[in-house]
């Protein structure tokens, strides 16, 4: 069986590095929207969309204890830079300067490269968050040579599973994904001895996409095995209640009416999917708000079951939507499972504007069949998608 040569055990822990930083950056983001840092800003009689202030960040990050200092906020906010996770509004700073400059997330205004790496990357976490979702995971934990080891697979099980699920085409293909994700440090032979074969091998997911990141693991390099196995939290974090006031949306209360009410804004497609885990405090305990909060009253008259939808006649109609997410997401709600809904439409969003509406069954996503899996599944696959979505939904053809 041939070995994992040193220059591919380097690429894959620089790529490891770089999915590291990519994802710390994603929940900086999101926290930040939250917290009401991002926001339209203006300078110089213009408006600048979603930014934030250097030196309020900076101040933020010592706050929050992400940073012990000024010196240690500064370095890590650089290393976003140096990672095109962040810009300055204008590109006239090439380094992030602990000032009144306004900078802005490259994934709040389109300019963050969709390159081979980072594709590679959402496609190893959309397989991750759809093998974490099912009941009958191939991840399991596992133990060789006394060592026990998380989120493992044999190499065999991974490629009949991409097989059956309909991700690749046939077991040639599945290893040759396999042995992307490996090169790109999403997975590993779990003595980092092999590359990605069809066998009994056993590998395991070397990023636990869940894990709450702290900003100063940036600033080591090195440290990546023993914090890829702390407890999962959500990978996208949500603030249990968050404050009113930042867009209009349509949404549905307890009393079926359709109204304008305040909501999150679109920042991320799952800022609207109904992810309202809290933050954590200083231990990583995962906290589920009650039922009613995180599901509000379905827009739906009455449960509709996969079978109904393909049965042969039925009455819905399938429409192909393209919708271009604008610098602040895609606006709308999903919510049920097997099959998901459209639960919400913001009236002056992307969506709305491809002809998106409440009611409508959520087909596939990019291609995708997701019938199948629930709305937090689907919700992720979008948020790690590109910023073209094209998604297929079936909806009642008497409306």
């Amino acid at each position: 069986m041939e070995s994992l040569s040193s220059s591919l055990k380097k690429k894959a822990t620089e790529q490891h590095y770089r999915a590291e930083v990519m994802i710390a950056g994603e929940q900086l983001r999101l926290r930040l929207h939250d917290g009401k840092l991002i926001k339209d800003r203006r300078f110089h009689l213009r408006t600048y969309p979603n930014c934030f202030v250097a030196k309020e960040l900076t101040d933020w990050l010592i706050d929050h204890k992400e940073a012990p200092d000024r010196e240690t906020g500064i370095r890590l906010m650089q290393k976003l830079m140096d990672h095109y996770i962040i810009h300055h509004v204008c590109d006239e700073h090439s380094d992030y300067k602990d000032a009144k400059l306004l900078y802005r997330f490259r994934k709040d205004d389109g300019t963050f490269p969709l390159s081979k790496d980072v594709k590679v990357f959402m496609r190893g976490q959309s397989l991750y968050e759809k093998l974490v979702s099912m009941e009958e995971s191939i991840l399991k934990v596992r133990e060789e040579n006394s060592v026990k080891y998380q989120r493992t697979f044999l190499g065999c099980e991974m490629v009949d599973w991409l097989v059956q699920e309909g991700e690749v085409e046939n077991r040639q293909e599945a290893v040759e994904l396999g042995q992307a994700l490996l090169e790109h440090g999403i997975i590993q032979h779990v003595s980092n001895r092999h590359h990605f074969f069809d066998s009994d091998i056993l590998y395991h997911f070397w990023i636990n996409f869940r894990r709450r990141r702290r900003l100063t693991e940036l600033l080591n390099e090195n440290s990546s095995r023993a914090l890829s196995e702390s407890p999962d939290s959500p990978f996208c974090l949500r603030k249990l209640n968050p404050d009113p006031g930042n867009t209009s949306f349509l949404s549905v209360q307890t009393n079926k009416e359709i109204k304008i009410v305040s909501a999150v804004r679109r920042s991320s497609i799952t800022s609207l999917s109904g992810n309202s885990n809290p933050y954590f405090s200083a231990a990583p305990t995962l906290v589920f708000p009650p039922v009613a909060e995180c599901n509000p009253k379905s827009v739906l008259k009455r449960p509709v079951t996969n079978e109904e939808l393909l049965s042969p006649g039925a009455p819905y109609v399938k429409k192909t939507l393209t919708i271009v997410g604008d610098a602040v997401g895609w606006g709308f709600v999903v919510r049920g499972g097997r099959p998901c809904h459209i639960q919400a439409v913001d009236p002056g969003g992307p969506a709305a504007a491809a002809g998106m509406k409440v009611c409508q069954f959520v087909f596939s996503v990019n291609g995708a069949c997701v019938l199948h899996l629930d709305y937090q599944t689907i919700s992720s696959l979008i948020m790690t998608g590109p910023r073209t979505l094209v998604m297929e939904v079936m909806e009642a053809s008497d409306e």
